[in-house]
């Protein structure tokens, strides 16, 4: 390869990697400029590097609204349990998937994929009739349950990846010193398979977090926030309703940072 394309490829990498970072972090910014400048930043054009008169008075007045702090707790928990059954879910399927060869494998990964194919509108009303009949309409567990459903199949096969991943030797090592398929599992293998885990953790987090047509179907007073926001800041000024974009993805931003090393450590780039 001549220098010269050598070069190119790499103006091309930065180029693109310096497109993807802006696809990312320009709404982001933008909804911290609406958020933080106030209601005379969010109609200036062209909008400003940095506001100069930076404000929490949006932020404080949004924070203010009433049910807002409700909605979150709500949104929390619902994400919360979404994760905890997604990976519950996931984590044994994956195995499976990996370990053991059985007919009709390849099929089964792909219904578990074509789960994803029905939209949530259409089985809204059915699940909204099924949840009253069986008391868990308007919780955030009943939320949480169409959460994991969608949120499982992404677990199961990002897990079914990683278990393939590791080497059935080391399993077998751990029987031959004594641990069972149950404690081997646990011990070696679930350890090695943390990065994976991880990944799908925030993506089942993030999605639950997100999601608004089914928690705004199924919830009338226990209200995420996602659906507390559509219900409330439709018809509000653009600067809260900057605040509330920002507020709502503050939440999943942390829990990225917080796994960030096991997500890193999954595509084997090592965070000092």
């Amino acid at each position: 390869m001549s220098p010269r394309t050598s070069r190119l490829d790499r103006w091309l990498f930065l180029a693109g990697l310096a497109v993807l970072c802006a696809w990312t972090l320009v709404p982001i910014y933008l909804l911290a400029l609406g958020a933080l400048g106030g209601r005379d930043v969010v109609s200036q054009w062209p909008k400003p590097i940095l506001p100069f008169d930076i404000s929490l008075e949006t932020l404080r007045t949004f924070l203010a609204i009433d049910g807002v702090w409700r909605a979150t707790w709500t949104s929390i928990k619902a994400a919360a349990m979404c994760m905890a059954m997604a990976l519950l879910m996931g984590i044994p399927a994956g195995y499976a998937l990996a370990r053991f060869r059985f007919r009709g494998s390849g099929a089964y990964r792909i219904m578990i994929l074509m789960t994803r194919a029905f939209p949530v509108a259409i089985l809204a009303l059915p699940l909204a009739v099924t949840f009253i009949r069986l008391g868990v309409y308007d919780t955030p567990f009943g939320v949480a349950l169409v959460h994991a459903v969608l949120a499982t199949p992404f677990a199961v096969l990002v897990c079914a990846s990683l278990f393939q991943a590791i080497p059935p030797e080391l399993e077998e090592a751990a029987w031959v010193f004594g641990c069972s398929r149950f404690t081997g599992f646990f011990k070696v293998v679930l350890p090695l398979a943390f990065p994976g885990i991880a990944a799908a953790s925030i993506f089942a987090f993030v999605l639950s977090w997100n999601e608004v047509f089914a928690a705004s179907v199924l919830t009338v007073r226990q209200r995420t926030l996602t659906a507390y926001l559509l219900s409330v800041l439709s018809e509000s000024p653009l600067h809260l309703q900057f605040a509330g974009g920002l507020i709502l993805i503050v939440p999943s931003v942390l829990f990225i940072f917080l796994v960030r090393r096991r997500l890193f450590a999954m595509w084997g780039i090592g965070n000092r």
